[in-house]
Order: C-alpha cells, then sequence, then structure tokens
C-alpha cells in the first residue's frame, strides 16, 4: 500500500489506537505510519478533550494559501489546544492578538476563550485591542479575562489608560460563556461587573 492509499484508507479523524486497529498493526507501527503521512502532507496533529492527540487524515493535501484563521491561530500561539468545528482562512490582512482575543471571546466557547489567555502575553498594541473589544461590546469581557489571565501566566502589563476604557465600555451580556460562572474569581467577577467561565481549576491547564 502506497502513502496516498494509505491515506485514503485512514481518511478522517484517528487516534495512535484507532489506526492500530484499522490497520491490524501494534500502535508503534501506527505512529510510524503517522509519520510517514505528516511528512508527506496528509495529516494535521489536533487535540481533543482530555489532551488526546488526533489526526486528520486527509488523501487531499490542504492549500495554506492566505494567513491562519481563528482555531490555528490559538493552536500556534496556546499551550491549550483545541479540536477546530472548521477551518478557516485569513487572505485580507495577517492576524494578530489583538483581534484573535476579541474573537475568541465573540465565540462564546468554554475552551476557545480559555485557549486565549495565553495571547495576552503577545499583545503588543493595547489601544487596538481596546478599540476592537469596545467596537464589538466585549469590552469588560476582556478585561476580566485579562486579570484571570494574570493569576496563572505572565501575561504584559495593560497600560491604566487602556484599564480605563474596558472598564467604561459596554457589553451585549454579562455571560462570557452561557449561564457559566466562578466559585474563585468572584473579586474580578464584581470588578469588571462580567460572569467569568473558569474556576482555578480549570486556568492550571496552563501549569501541566
Amino acid at each position: 500500500m502506497d502513502i496516498t492509499q494509505l491515506a485514503k484508507r485512514l481518511e478522517g479523524l484517528q487516534t495512535a489506537d484507532s489506526i492500530s486497529v484499522n490497520l491490524g498493526v501494534d500502535k508503534r507501527t501506527a505512529i510510524n505510519y503517522v509519520w510517514q503521512l505528516r511528512k508527506k502532507g496528509y495529516v494535521e496533529t489536533i487535540y481533543g478533550k482530555r489532551k488526546i492527540r488526533m489526526y486528520k487524515i486527509s488523501p487531499i493535501k490542504p492549500i495554506k494559501a492566505g494567513y491562519p484563521g481563528l482555531y490555528e491561530f490559538l493552536n500556534q500561539n496556546s499551550k491549550i489546544k483545541i479540536y477546530p468545528p472548521y477551518t478557516n482562512r485569513i487572505y485580507d490582512h495577517k492576524p494578530t492578538a489583538e483581534e484573535m482575543i476579541v474573537k475568541a471571546v465573540q465565540t462564546g466557547d468554554f475552551r476557545t476563550v480559555l485557549s486565549a489567555l495565553n495571547l495576552f502575553n503577545k499583545i503588543k498594541d493595547w489601544a487596538l485591542l481596546s478599540e476592537l473589544a469596545k467596537k464589538e461590546n466585549v469590552g469588560r469581557k476582556i478585561g476580566a479575562l485579562y486579570d484571570a489571565a494574570r493569576t496563572i501566566i505572565r501575561a504584559r502589563r495593560m497600560d491604566e489608560r487602556t484599564r480605563k476604557s474596558l472598564l467604561k465600555s459596554e457589553v451585549d451580556s454579562k455571560f462570557i460563556v452561557k449561564n457559566a460562572r466562578t466559585k474563585d474569581l468572584n473579586h474580578i467577577e464584581k470588578m469588571w461587573n462580567v460572569y467569568l467561565p473558569f474556576n482555578k481549576a480549570d486556568l492550571e491547564a496552563y501549569k501541566e
């Protein structure tokens, strides 16, 4: 079986265990096949729940034109990996951490927002972040998430002008993730008047 035929046979979402069963080989051989497939551009590695490594296999090599969309950007820049519900590329500009934090918050998805916390350490333009956040009515959510991020990672310091601007901004809803509230970070919730979805145990994933 050549490598293209192998990609066709394994097309879809696989793990080392499922490849082992599908091909009737041991796990070490299955991982070797993944290495060969990746070398030819047929595999994309992603992470599912409980950090299970998964392999998205396709006999059609993806065309990597443009720049990474939200989920690819997060997986490239955050310790918390996510399985993308869809794939998209950005063609008209190079994405920034400032833009992607706002987009992550707009998803309202727990793991996406959790993954985005690491982007606060990559902010280069606080004024831009404030402008984008206020435009999308997520300013106070961004501020609360920044304070939450600072409890677990070394995020770059936000200037006072940006902080005051975010505190004065409006939000479309107090919930960052629908019906999710923290048990541990109430002092941050009170300051920003929004509900954080994370507890301290969730944030510990950044230490693992």
